[in-house]
């Protein structure tokens, strides 16, 4: 099956959006993300209260907005009445130019409906298997199959999805990482994949090194696509694309960009 998510490859993805400028994982970010012309944007959803599907990556409010406790146990309405912009600061704290400006947190239907052309990597938070439910109402109802991949750290919500609606792409979870890596350094990978695999890895995870030119190279002869998080560093971009790897993931977009179109990559 060809996915429209792979086609162009993409090699610059934006964590959060465009948030080392705006705050993270707002229409805000999003927004500048798109006009900076990144290939994809990342991230993250929960289930409120209500069973509406929110775009956040803490389970819990402090560290962004001006609330306190845990995003899954308040509503749709309760989490619109907060500051999504009242913590974001790029002087430590001496200025904090988005609070009161009405910055709130949004829903994934309202971020796929601003950015209708735009690609999203979307990783479910929630262990709650009714996220899966919810999620495919939002994603089907906005035709957005084909420019969505689906990421996430529970395996059986991976799978539920895998299982409801096959059309989906889906990164692989750690748990499904950790086999094929120790299969990889033992040189006992099958000559090839069941599936097209996408992997979203660090470059190292419980402490052994992942992304390396062995790698790489291996699960290319696989035909798996090889996207790596979260690079800031140039020094880093520069030798991530000069082993081969497909896709970075990153807080400076903007960065990435001038990296990669500097190495021809864009």
């Amino acid at each position: 099956m060809e996915y429209g998510f792979l086609s162009p490859l993409p090699r610059i993805v934006a964590h959060r959006g465009d948030s080392a400028f705006f705050p993270e994982n707002t229409l805000e970010a999003f927004r500048s993300a798109y006009e900076l012309g990144v290939d994809v944007i990342e991230t993250d959803v929960h289930l409120t209260k209500d069973g509406k599907i929110v775009i956040w990556h803490d389970p819990t409010l402090e560290r962004n907005t001006n609330g306190s406790g845990t995003l899954e146990s308040h509503t749709l309405s309760e989490l619109k009445a907060l500051d999504a912009g009242y913590t974001f600061t790029q002087d430590g704290g001496k200025t904090y130019p988005f609070r009161g400006k009405g910055v709130q947190l949004a829903t994934l239907d309202e971020a796929l409906k601003a950015l209708p052309d735009a690609r999203f990597n979307i990783d479910l938070k929630s262990q709650e298997e009714e996220i899966v439910d919810r999620y495919i109402e939002v994603i089907k109802s906005n035709h957005a199959e084909d420019r969505v991949c689906t990421a996430s750290f529970h395996l059986e919500n991976l799978k539920k999805l895998r299982k409801a609606a096959p059309e989906f792409l889906t990164s692989i979870s750690t748990w499904e990482v950790i086999p094929l890596l120790i299969k990889q350094k033992l040189h006992i990978l099958p000559k090839r994949f069941q599936r097209r695999i996408i992997f979203q890895v660090p470059v190292k995870q419980c402490g052994i090194k992942v992304i390396t030119p062995s790698f790489v190279r291996d699960m290319h002869k696989r035909d798996a696509i090889v996207m790596v998080w979260t690079i800031n560093e140039k020094k880093d971009m520069e030798y991530l694309f000069s082993i081969g790897v497909d896709t970075i993931m990153t807080d400076n977009p903007r960065l990435l960009l001038e990296t990669a179109k500097e190495l021809g990559i864009r």
